[in-house]
């Protein structure tokens, strides 16, 4: 029991200095963590796998070869 009673309080002591940041600022929310919102990746036009994926099929799409034909 003692080791539980230790372990719940280590994870409340973890929640309390997580949640630092997200008090003191002012907008009181996390920074997305997802690739469009990294300010570098957008400059060098990358993008979510799934994203990309999706604009390489649709410019496959549009695509002829006439080799195929």
């Amino acid at each position: 029991m003692k080791e539980i009673l230790i372990a719940i309080i280590f994870l409340l002591v973890a929640m309390a200095l997580l949640s630092v940041g997200v008090i003191f600022r002012k907008d009181h929310s996390f920074r997305s963590q997802h690739i469009h919102a990294n300010e570098r990746m957008k400059k060098d036009g990358i993008h979510c796998s799934t994203a990309q994926d999706k604009e390489m099929r649709r410019a496959k799409k549009h695509k002829i070869d006439v080799g195929e034909l």
